[in-house]
């Protein structure tokens, strides 16, 4: 069997055994991503492998830098990727996609014993530290009243009666102006 008929039929194979499983994603033909654990566990963790043109007598391409995947370390990925690999080369010219999602399923605990989430609690207080300086500068520069010239005061003391308050209507627009300017409907 040629390289394509192996993958056409592990891609049936892989469409029948996932059907109605929320785990299993299917980007290409050639493209697949399994979520390791079930959603809101924090020892969950995604794998996306992706078929070369001559997979799989050769190795497919493993991944684990989708976003899901933010809260592991780097070593963590590394170690998982290097005993996926292993079983890449004992499989090696079989269909393996379904193997490998498997072995990570069974592993799972195995491959995130060295895992201790990037909270993001912890990146949230980091935030909240920094910006609390700037907080209390800002707090201080509202505290200072606003600096009017002494021509700015006097033009806003014009305006005002003796209690401090605009007189009734200083915003209003003159109607009878605006009428005359843009010309009344009811003349016609």
């Amino acid at each position: 069997m040629s390289a394509n008929e192996d993958q056409e039929m592990e891609l049936e194979a892989l469409r029948s055994i996932y059907e109605g499983d929320e785990s299993f994603r299917e980007l290409s033909p050639v493209s697949f991503q399994y979520r390791i654990g079930e959603n809101g566990d924090p020892k969950a963790f995604l794998i996306e492998i992706s078929w070369t043109e001559t997979y799989p007598q050769t190795p497919p391409i493993i991944s684990m830098n989708a976003f899901f995947n933010n809260t592991i370390s780097s070593a963590v990925k590394q170690s998982i990727l290097a005993k996926l690999q292993e079983a890449v080369e004992v499989n090696l010219g079989t269909a393996m996609t379904y193997t490998l999602f498997e072995y990570a399923k069974d592993n799972k605990e195995q491959f995130m014993e060295n895992h201790h989430p990037i909270n993001s609690a912890t990146s949230m207080s980091n935030m909240i530290s920094v910006e609390t300086p700037n907080t209390a500068s800002s707090s201080k520069k509202k505290d200072k009243k606003e600096q009017l010239s002494k021509a700015q005061k006097r033009k806003l003391a014009d305006k005002t009666d003796h209690k401090g308050e605009l007189p009734r209507g200083w915003n209003w627009v003159d109607v009878v102006k605006h009428l005359s300017k843009t010309g009344s409907k009811d003349d016609e």
